[in-house]
């Protein structure tokens, strides 16, 4: 008989994230295979859960076509080595690819119908820009369903601006400068790298090497250098390079299981997922997104905002985290948020970045045995936000000296 379980995330890993085009580390790597190292490292990881007893791998792709078409699920799997009984299927939410893979299989097995999923993603930016294979329906803008700059996430951006004017571009470069120096703190303290994949390139030169971290970094970063930057999206604008992720190649995975199938492997959950919920906004301003489906997510797990002892909130804009903070009232560089930085400094490989969000909340957990709760949310594109609350099982109950 089925039953009601309880759902942890067990692990995670990812690629190293490199910047997409012809000069970044993954131009000659497929899709594919990247999703097909993160699925490997991460399965070697864990030697006491045996392939066979996978119920499923879901793995998310915006782009789903060429070399992150064919449903990757599937074929990852068969790839990455996976028993051929083991099933899988691909998944689609824009940003919040990864973050569907893993509340789509979380909730599989919350309801008692799997025992152990994998759940992922992966975006070859690069290979696949975004929106280049879609054919948006005319009606969108005819019918006036749809501002056109709604499918242009940094005029999207600067519409935040122009709605919050107290969220300043001084605010937004600020923060931008401190998740490039997070990340590279981070870096400096060995914080990250463990849950790296590495993964063999090959240059155009034929040459073969080793990505072992992540490509788009800028650790030297000041306020006088993002002051100059030109505004893309606008004349005069308020959103630049500097507080946006870049365009980004890579991939993630995670491993997801219940409560029994937990106890029977003996395995160690890194975190027990709380609640999750995903929330639609007028797609013009999708960066608040994440808001309404963090307000959702509180509601179904019982807790308020100042429950959350730490924040992996994805920067797709600086802009996009700010709105969020100042509506909960939470300063700019509250130590609770993004501790290591986030995508404008590591990258934002859109349907991957959920689990990235995850493997690094899961790490933090592990230092703090005084946080109870975290917190994963981001925004995604045409007008929608995913949250996805998680419990420390570390959790100690003792105050942080």
């Amino acid at each position: 008989m089925a039953e009601i379980s309880d759902v942890f995330f067990v692990d995670g890993m990812r690629t190293p994230f490199g910047r997409a085009g012809e000069k970044g580390m993954y131009w000659n790597t497929r899709a594919d295979d990247l999703a097909v190292k993160a699925t490997i490292g991460l399965m070697e990881r864990n030697p006491n859960v045996p392939a066979d007893r996978i119920d499923d791998v879901a793995i998310a792709a915006t782009s789903q076509t060429g070399d992150q078409g064919l449903t990757l699920g599937r074929s990852v799997a068969i790839l990455a080595g996976l028993p051929q009984t083991v099933p899988g299927l691909a998944i689609e939410r824009m940003c919040a690819g990864a973050m569907t893979s893993v509340t789509t299989m979380g909730a599989s097995i919350g309801v008692g119908m799997y025992d152990l999923a994998l759940a992922g993603g992966v975006e070859h930016m690069g290979h696949h820009p975004i929106g280049g294979n879609a054919d948006p329906n005319p009606r969108f803008v005819a019918e006036r369903m749809v501002d056109p700059g709604a499918l242009n996430m940094g005029v999207t951006a600067e519409r935040i601006h122009d709605r919050f004017p107290h969220l300043t571009k001084e605010r937004a470069d600020r923060f931008g400068m401190l998740s490039q120096h997070k990340v590279q703190a981070a870096y400096d303290a060995g914080k990250l790298q463990g849950d790296l994949v590495p993964v063999a390139i090959k240059a155009a030169d034929g040459s073969w090497g080793l990505a072992t971290e992540d490509e788009g970094r800028r650790p030297q970063t000041t306020m006088e250098d993002l002051a100059g930057l030109k505004t893309p999206f606008r004349p005069h604008g308020r959103v630049t390079a500097g507080t946006s992720s870049p365009l980004t190649d890579g991939a993630t995975m995670s491993l997801l299981a219940g409560g029994s199938a937990v106890k029977e492997l003996g395995l160690q959950p890194k975190m027990r997922m709380v609640s999750f919920a995903f929330a639609g906004v007028q797609p013009e301003i999708m960066g608040i997104g994440p808001i309404p489906s963090t307000e959702k997510a509180l509601k179904k797990a019982g807790l308020t905002i100042a429950d959350i002892g730490l924040f992996e909130l994805n920067e797709a804009f600086a802009i996009q985290v700010l709105s969020l903070l100042d509506h909960f009232g939470i300063a700019d560089d509250d130590p609770r948020v993004n501790q290591w930085g986030g995508a404008i400094a590591l990258g934002h490989p859109l349907a991957a970045s959920g689990v990235r969000l995850m493997i690094q909340l899961a790490a933090q957990f592990a230092e703090r045995p005084d946080v109870r709760y975290g917190l994963t949310a981001m925004c995604v594109g045409l007008g929608q936000g995913g949250s996805v609350i998680w419990e420390n099982p570390f959790f100690d109950g003792k105050k942080r000296k």
